[in-house]
């Protein structure tokens, strides 16, 4: 009986401050997902990639280390993504057909399924903080362009000039796919979604979920949308349910092709397998990504993280910007595929 006791003891003192076994993970972050090969890329960009997603996965963990709720992990790691010009999100947006930037993002709380979300906004610094003001300090879901931009002054956040999203590589993305695009709509009238040929480059997400001392988990993402996108478009991540959704079970957050993601419902879906269905995060996000998206003739990718500290980060292109860290503080960042 006293070893028993004792073992009782020690399994409890194990589980610490996150109350899970050793090991398990409390924040899981991509970057987005795309044909990223370690052959096309630089010593020096891989390590600022890396550098990047490591600082981003600290601000989350030190938060939650510190008892700090979920939703504010989430914000903390996606706010140093969209303050760096490597990622389609904040800083370093994509442009659209027009040459203005345009950013969405959307936050979740799994346990009281409160969530808010921001499209086509062009003034805002972090959109993933705006998205987190709607949620909090308004009745609605989701607000957009100027609207949202009223609101997020109004609430305090910071408002900067459209210039501030200008950067030379995001400019000549956006030249670029104006010369791919005239060249496929040349080549294939009829079409498909998006016409055909290699739109990788095109795309580009954040995103954050992550699980408090609590057991609460949040999920949030942000993004710059589609380089050369035209009409006012708006993808899968600020659309809840589509792009990022969070609930009691898990929290998922999506990056690729999002016309796909919109149509198959992906981050709910995932949840909702797991919910009525019983599968696994890894099997239920593996459904979405190498099954339901592809066989449409999408592509991406995304993050999941259940209840009990589970991960899952499944991508169908060549690589996928992502990172973990567990409760212990062990940080994790992987591109490639291998």
């Amino acid at each position: 009986m006293k070893f028993i006791r004792v073992l009782f003891l020690f399994s409890f003192l194990v589980q610490g401050a996150f109350g899970q076994a050793p090991g398990k993970y409390v924040m899981v972050i991509h970057g987005g997902a795309g044909t990223i090969l370690k052959s096309s890329m630089t010593p020096e960009r891989e390590k600022a990639y890396r550098d990047e997603l490591t600082k981003a996965l600290q601000a989350g963990y030190k938060l939650l280390k510190a008892g700090k709720p979920s939703l504010d992990a989430v914000e903390a790691a996606i706010r140093v993504m969209e303050d760096s010009p490597l990622f389609n999100a904040g800083k370093g947006a994509v442009f659209t057909n027009e040459g203005r930037n345009e950013l969405d993002a959307a936050i979740m709380d799994g346990k009281s399924l409160a969530a808010g979300s921001v499209a086509g906004v062009t003034t805002i610094r972090n959109p993933i903080s705006s998205a987190r003001a709607v949620m909090e300090k308004s009745e609605h879901v989701m607000m957009v362009g100027a609207g949202a931009e009223k609101f997020a002054k109004e609430a305090g956040l910071e408002i900067v000039d459209p210039k501030y999203f200008w950067t030379e590589d995001r400019w000549k993305g956006l030249l670029k796919a104006r010369r791919d695009d005239s060249v496929k709509n040349l080549q294939n009238k009829k079409g498909g979604l998006l016409g055909t040929g290699n739109h990788d480059y095109k795309f580009g997400t954040v995103g954050a979920v992550a699980l408090d001392k609590n057991g609460n988990l949040a999920a949030g993402t942000s993004t710059g949308g589609m380089t050369n996108k035209k009409f006012g478009r708006v993808g899968d991540a600020p659309i809840i349910g589509a792009g990022t959704y969070a609930n009691k079970l898990v929290g998922i957050s999506c990056t690729g092709w999002g016309e796909f993601f919109i149509r198959n419902v992906v981050a709910h879906d995932v949840a909702a397998l797991m919910e009525y269905k019983g599968l696994s995060v890894k099997d239920a996000a593996n459904e979405l990504i190498m099954k339901k998206v592809p066989n449409l003739g999408g592509d991406g990718g995304l993050i999941a993280l259940d209840k009990d500290g589970n991960v899952a980060m499944p991508f169908n292109t060549a690589g996928m910007y992502r990172g973990t860290v567990t409760r212990d503080g062990k940080i994790e960042v992987l591109i490639y595929k291998d």
